[in-house]
């Protein structure tokens, strides 16, 4: 049986390093890209005569930043992968990029490589906030990249943070306001955390700057949920909002616990292997990479098998994340516990479906850690 599959390919270079990114992700003078393009095909290569399951459902260029890419780059990946697996006909492939002006100016080309859905780094549309976080481009160049997209490309999504230092409810339901303007089919609003090993992580402890205590951020993200309603972009997910029909397919395999094959520094991956999933990391460090690469034809720096205990803690963990909840034949969880959340009113369970409720969702860590505590 031709089982769905999804493709991630990790490029993990960027301009510089967002102060809070906790993503594998690098700064370097140099990148040969020939060099690049011929690992990232021997890796798909390896994976291609291990994994089971083949017909390719969505491919994602994530980072880092992939739009630093050179075209060819993507086009001779994507080559490569129609020559190794069949590739469903409407096949979603999206590639993030940043709103700079360098990156807009190669939509074109990576429209013309195979990309047909793109995924916008706009993190805000305040220039002083943008600077805060790192950025390297302004609110006005986001807008312009944002135009330039819309002509070339059928689907695109934007990325906005918000829960930001110093920002008011107020502040970020005008902001929002001008940004719904602009957002076309999905877009991920994320709450800014500090993520430990991160630059921020090291200036909040030292307090320099404040985040809003988790009674605030609720009332942050209950205002985003209404905005979205009112708009007809219900989140599908946590953080994810889309019209119906633009739901990314790459994502929700993920969250409904498919399949998906990770090349490329630090990528994940959930595969079968004669019949038992594992999961797979490939080792983080570029250089390292390579020279795996070069020598073994992977750069795996772990595939281990999991347990169905494991597999089932792992699918309730990203599916309670979206509103349609996950199917589970058999619960195999603390009645006590599951029995208690759900008269709080954080789960709900009809049939074979367990969802978190939107007060679940709200509060979605300290569920699963009762659930399984």
């Amino acid at each position: 049986m031709n089982k769905p599959l999804s493709l991630y390919i990790h490029w993990p270079f960027c301009l510089s390093k967002c102060p809070y990114c906790d993503f594998n992700s690098h700064v370097a003078d140099h990148v040969d890209h020939d060099v690049w393009l011929d690992s990232f095909k021997t890796e798909l290569s390896y994976f291609k005569n291990t994994v089971e399951g083949g017909r390719v459902v969505s491919i994602f260029f994530g980072g880092g930043t992939p739009s630093l890419m050179k075209p060819f780059v993507v086009e001779g990946i994507l080559t490569h992968i129609h020559d190794l697996w069949e590739v469903e006909a409407g096949c979603e492939i999206t590639l993030e990029a940043n709103p700079t002006s360098i990156e807009a100016d190669k939509f074109q080309a990576f429209r013309e490589a195979g990309i047909n859905r793109v995924s916008i780094g706009v993190q805000s549309l305040n220039d002083q906030d943008l600077k805060f976080l790192g950025r390297t481009h302004s609110a006005q160049e986001a807008i312009k990249a944002i135009e330039i997209a819309d002509k070339i490309f059928e689907r695109r999504s934007l990325d906005l943070i918000y829960a930001r230092p110093d920002q008011t409810l107020q502040g970020w339901e005008e902001e929002l306001t001008r940004a719904l303007k602009i957002i076309k089919g999905h877009v991920s609003l994320y709450q800014l955390t500090i993520e430990q090993g991160t630059p921020f992580y090291t200036a909040h402890k030292r307090g320099d700057f404040s985040v809003p205590q988790s009674d605030k951020g609720a009332d942050f993200y209950e205002l985003t949920q209404a905005m979205m309603e009112r708009a007809g972009m219900p989140a599908y997910e946590v953080s994810n909002h889309a019209i119906k029909g633009q739901e990314s397919a790459h994502n929700l395999t993920y969250w409904r616990y498919g399949s998906y094959i990770g090349v490329g520094p630090g990528a994940h991956g959930r595969v079968s292997i004669q019949g038992q999933k594992h999961a797979t990391r490939i080792h983080c460090a570029p250089a390292i990479w390579l020279e795996r690469v070069r020598e073994k034809g992977h750069g795996l720096q772990a595939c281990d098998p999991l347990s169905q205990e494991v597999q089932q803690s792992e699918a309730l963990m990203m599916g309670l994340r979206l509103n349609e909840g996950v199917h589970i034949e058999e619960i195999n969880l603390d009645k006590g516990r599951l029995n208690h959340l759900i008269e709080e009113g954080d789960l709900e369970l009809s049939l074979y479906t367990l969802k978190a409720t939107p007060q679940g969702r709200l509060r979605l860590n300290s569920v699963l850690s009762y659930l399984y505590g």
